[in-house]
């Protein structure tokens, strides 16, 4: 039996804050080699983790902060903006981590216990679980594993074989939880944005997975609190919508700043040319617009959820509508930023080069689908929604 963790000194989401704006002071001074050696190297992970900024949505009963998640979504674009990389992960290991308020208490405290514990996990292609005595016997392979390289525990969601779920109408999914030396990582992580995610796939074959550390995905959580009546799809979206304004925002300030100093050739310094200042107005109202829809959205979210201890269609519709919406205008903005910048942009050295690339692929995620603004339509106009991403 695993003993419970000791009880420490009360941290304030003050000196979490602060402690996101150090550790986002460090990231920009790394980005280049976050985003060369694909991952966030032990020089950020390491400092990020014993700041407990990986654990920020676990219970506090098993060594988390379990703080807000407006809360949350401040720090995610605290991060985002040093490093689009830096800022995905940060939201991904951190969601992920409220599995915590789900599993056996036993295996979440046997986790969190390491202060260096970070999840990782992915879509699962091909796998299953057969059931074996004191276990299961595993194989597969899982995708997009999203801070794998810095992770210590991967999560496998797997159906096991002969088995239904509670609702008797699809096989039994489990989430497998499995220390990150016991699977085989595959390097197809060559892209050209979000780099640094180190996002690759692991399988295992014929491994065994303890009963004792697995359970069945979706029932109801284990621990109280409003964080945990949140939709892990919402909270996933709305982060990542938060990462790509992170982004799209630091790549608008660096142009402000270049256009400051910069003069074209054969013309006034570019601050002061009609076409510099349209843009950036507009490009300020796109931000600020998506960035308010989405706080807003958040905002009535959390509110239903501390109040209520849940939340209704309607505001689970706004959330997924807002950010997507982000994410896609975020695009744009750096679109914008993009283009006032000029030929200095097509170079490596300049940031909205790489903030570019950054946004892109988190417009190309499942978070960013147009297909959400079909859901958002259809619930509108008095149909079923069709969708189990809200």
């Amino acid at each position: 039996m695993v003993d419970s963790p000791q009880v420490k000194k009360e941290v304030t989401i003050e000196s979490i804050i602060s402690a996101a704006e150090l550790a986002a002071n460090q990231i920009s001074e790394h980005s280049t080699e976050i985003n060369n050696q694909r991952q966030l190297t032990e020089t950020i992970a390491a400092p990020m983790a014993r700041a407990g900024l990986f654990r920020l949505l676990v219970p506090k009963s098993v060594g988390g902060h379990e703080i807000d998640y407006l809360d949350m979504l401040k720090i995610v674009g605290i991060i985002a903006r040093s490093d689009g990389s830096a800022g995905w992960c940060l939201n991904q290991n951190n969601v992920l981590a409220t599995l915590a308020a789900f599993m056996p208490k036993e295996l979440a405290i046997d986790i969190w216990s390491d202060e260096r514990a970070v999840l990782s996990n992915g879509p699962p292609i091909g796998s299953f679980a057969s059931p074996v005595r004191g276990g299961y016997t595993l194989n597969g392979r899982w995708n997009f594993s999203s801070g794998s390289q810095h992770a210590t525990w991967v999560v496998a969601l797997t159906p096991v074989t002969g088995r239904k779920g509670p609702e008797g109408k699809s096989e039994e999914m489990r989430n497998m939880i499995l220390p990150r030396d016991q699977v085989d990582m595959i390097d197809v992580w060559e892209v050209n944005g979000l780099r640094g995610t180190g996002s690759f796939s692991f399988s295992v074959k014929d491994l065994f997975v303890p009963e004792e550390r697995t359970f069945i995905d979706g029932e109801p959580p284990r621990e109280d609190g409003p964080l945990y009546v949140m939709p892990k799809t919402l909270m996933f979206s709305s982060g990542f919508a938060t990462t790509a304004l992170g982004v799209a925002r630091s790549g608008l300030d660096s142009v402000i700043d270049l256009a400051v100093a910069k003069t074209p050739q054969e013309q006034e310094l570019l601050m002061k040319q009609p076409y510099t200042q349209r843009e950036l107005g507009q490009a300020e109202a796109v931000w600020r617009s998506a960035n308010a829809y989405l706080s807003e959205s958040a905002e009535d979210a959390w509110e239903s959820a501390v109040n209520d201890g849940d939340i209704p269609v309607k505001k689970r519709i706004n959330l997924r509508l807002s950010s997507t919406h982000a994410i896609r205008e975020a695009v744009r903005v750096t679109d914008m930023a993009y283009s006032i910048t000029g030929s200095s942009a097509i170079f490596e050295g300049t940031p909205i080069q790489r903030k570019s690339q950054d946004v892109r692929v988190i417009s190309q995620q499942i978070q960013g689908r147009m297909s959400h603004y079909d859901t958002a339509g259809r619930y509108f106009l008095g149909l079923d929604p069709e969708s189990r991403l809200f």
